[in-house]
């Protein structure tokens, strides 16, 4: 699981901050994919469900998206 922190910013601050981060944890988790296979799916949607704060969670799975095009 992974908290950002959540101080009051901009929306393009917050993102140029942790865009880093949340490509990072996309390519993690799409290592897993082989590993878990049919379970993955649900595995990574709990696992943004996880994530805090929603716009870091939004961000990841963009990220997961982009990735996997």
């Amino acid at each position: 699981m992974s908290n950002v922190r959540t101080e009051p910013q901009g929306r393009a601050e917050f993102h140029a901050q942790h865009q880093a981060q949340a490509h990072a944890l996309a390519e993690q988790w799409l290592a897993q994919r082989g590993q878990l296979k049919a379970a993955w799916f649900d595995w990574v949607a709990a696992q943004l469900y996880q994530l805090s704060p929603p716009e870091f969670a939004s961000m990841v799975r963009r990220e997961l998206q982009h990735l996997s095009t």
